[in-house]
């Protein structure tokens, strides 16, 4: 595998992952699911709105210490795990260079204990954001990229939430950049026509956009 030389790149996560379904405010939603709704929002409104890192950043700085709380408040869920990760990845996406690799790594650790407590939590969205994670960050020795790992995450999202957006749509831009254009086609293709997610209308507008704007130059790159 090529090893990145840049970092910035890496963290443009719109990641993940995104990545929760379901979140739907009930009647009888607990304090657990309205904070769940609620930070799920705030990142799609932090994350999609701010085109310009710097906003970005300063968006999603506050909500890396509202997850923190959220899983010191529900420390055996792991649906606060995966959006602490969620969180932490895109403000080192945000934030950029070297000191971002540090949330990047805090991120992955988050995403792993997920995984200890509830594989299957969120649709598979932990292993999404990992396989993101895998394949965005620079390879050894700046980072611990790793393009066959990125890939075994990501198939395994794609089996708890075959039709999801976030798995389509990641595992689509992993094909496209390691040149697999058709195969990317068929997976961003997926994400595009994607159900909506409840409550989640910011992100899945934009995640279709971004589907959109990568299926443009796959076909560009078949012509």
């Amino acid at each position: 595998m090529t090893i990145r030389t840049r970092l910035t790149p890496f963290f443009l996560l719109a990641v993940p992952l995104l990545l929760a379904a379901g979140l739907a405010r009930a009647v009888d939603e607990t304090p657990f699911d309205a904070e769940l709704r609620g930070l799920a929002q705030a990142w799609d409104h932090a994350n999609f709105d701010n085109a310009d890192s710097d906003a970005r950043r300063t968006a999603l700085e506050p909500l890396t210490e509202r997850a923190a709380k959220f899983v010191e408040h529900y420390p055996d869920r792991a649906e606060s795990h995966i959006w602490e990760g969620i969180v932490l990845s895109s403000y080192a996406g945000a934030k950029g260079g070297l000191g971002a690799l540090g949330y990047a790594k805090r991120s992955r650790a988050a995403l792993e204990a997920a995984l200890k407590l509830d594989p299957a939590a969120l649709n598979g969205s932990a292993y999404t954001s990992l396989g993101v994670l895998y394949y965005k960050v620079p390879g050894f020795p700046l980072g611990f990229g790793d393009h066959d790992k990125a890939r075994d995450y990501l198939r395994q999202a794609l089996k708890l939430n075959p039709d999801g957006i976030d798995p389509n749509y990641f595992f689509g831009e992993l094909m496209y950049e390691e040149g697999n254009y058709r195969d990317a086609l068929r997976y961003l293709s997926k994400a595009e026509s994607a159900d909506p997610r409840p409550n989640r209308p910011v992100a899945d507008s934009g995640r279709r956009k971004e589907a959109a704007l990568l299926i443009a130059k796959a076909e560009s790159r078949l012509r």
